[in-house]
């Protein structure tokens, strides 16, 4: 009965993660955030801020959904998620969006690691771990389904203000914590947790020191992560300097359109090619669409980057897959949010230095230089592939 009640969280999840995702402000996040503070630098500091929350709170939240369970951690990540967003809105100087900023920092924290955990959880106990590119790809769609269809709604919710957009993001993170308690919590294959945070966390860092696959996936994980991040959250600028505003909202539902698919078809995608030549290549395409279309800008570039997406939701899924076949049962979660944790220190890093390279040379350029700096994670794929290229053909 248990393993029958269990299987309904693959659903639930889809569900969960629309309405999570469903963000119209996304579409118009750093015009709005510009627009309160005055200057992209500030505004891009806000999400700096989000992020270096997010680090510093995921290794904790990490050890209470190894600990406590995976769904007692979802409810947590719903209702931080909901007030970190109210925040937003009402906010009218810097400090209330930096207060905001460490609250939605917490609400990522408390999500990076569970729900992927959550979903392989739910798989291992159904005896279906193999299926988890394919069902891990169509779940992270519907993340991107929740983003494009809101960033659709953001077209004429703009057309009020930029403050309007960010108030109607509130709702769907409402209902999230209402779906996040049917949750089932999944059986955890694995010796019960019982040792402090301090021993679990140590035995984690061990995994990692000693697993050398592992260690260089997530340095890859890390440099990817933060670079990606911070050419998603700075490209409605630069589509603002080529396309109107109301046509900012089609612009980002074009790059959750792509995502969606990208996510969709990631199982089929590392089924033909191997998760590792999928990422290598993915980073391969991304740069240089990026170097072409941002570094001589035309009014199609803001749709040729958007493309990108396709190719960011399938090396997502590739780069899942290949870390959680090396995660451990028991520091699943703890050692998902020690890669958070790295990942999100470093996007804080470059969020700031984006913001002012946008201030001082324009946006095109800093969304060159992020391009740049993505080869050395190219190079870092490069290598595994060339080790265990073979691996995880699933």
């Amino acid at each position: 009965m248990k393993t029958i009640m269990v299987s309904k969280n693959i659903k639930l999840l889809k569900w969960f993660n629309f309405l999570y995702d469903f963000r119209p402000y996304s579409a118009v996040a750093v015009l709005y955030l510009a627009q309160v503070t005055h200057s992209y630098a500030l505004g891009l500091a806000v999400f700096s801020i989000a992020s270096v929350t997010n680090s510093i709170f995921n290794i904790p939240t990490g050890y209470f959904s190894d600990r406590l369970g995976r769904k007692p951690t979802v409810i947590l990540g719903s209702i931080a998620s909901a007030l970190g967003l109210t925040l937003y809105a009402i906010s009218h100087s810097f400090v209330l969006l930096a207060i905001g900023g460490v609250v939605n920092g917490l609400a990522a924290a408390l999500m990076s690691g569970n729900n992927d955990a959550l979903l392989y959880d739910t798989l291992k106990q159904l005896d279906r771990t193999d299926d988890f590119p394919e069902v891990h790809g169509k779940a992270g769609s519907m993340l991107e389904l929740g983003l494009g269809t809101s960033a659709l709604l953001a077209s004429l919710l703009v057309l009020h203000s930029y403050r309007f957009v960010m108030v109607a993001s509130i709702f769907p993170q409402v209902a999230c914590v209402f779906i996040a308690l049917w949750f089932v919590e999944p059986v955890v294959h694995a010796e019960e947790i019982s040792e402090g945070l301090y021993k679990h966390l140590k035995e984690s860092v061990k995994v990692f020191a000693q697993n050398a696959k592992l260690r260089n996936l997530s340095i890859a994980y890390v440099l990817d992560y933060g670079i990606s991040e911070t050419v998603y959250d700075l490209k409605p600028a630069f589509t603002a300097t080529l396309w109107p505003a109301w046509a900012l909202g089609i612009a980002r539902a074009l790059d959750n359109l792509f995502g969606f698919l990208g996510f969709h078809f990631a199982g089929k995608v590392i089924k033909k090619f191997t998760a590792l030549k999928t990422l290598f290549s993915q980073q391969i395409i991304s740069v240089l669409d990026m170097l072409a279309f941002a570094g001589f800008p035309i009014v199609v570039s803001p749709f040729m980057l958007s493309l990108n997406s396709f190719f960011y939701g399938v090396g997502v899924t590739a780069n899942q897959t290949l870390l959680h076949h090396e995660f451990t049962d028991k520091q699943r979660a703890t050692m998902s949010s020690l890669n958070s944790f790295a990942g999100n220190l470093f996007y804080a890093g470059v969020m700031l230095v984006a913001g002012f390279a946008a201030d001082k040379f324009g946006v095109a350029k800093a969304l060159v230089g992020l391009a740049i700096l993505s080869v050395p994670a190219i190079v870092m794929y490069r290598n595994l592939f060339r080790k265990h290229g073979g691996e995880v053909r699933l």
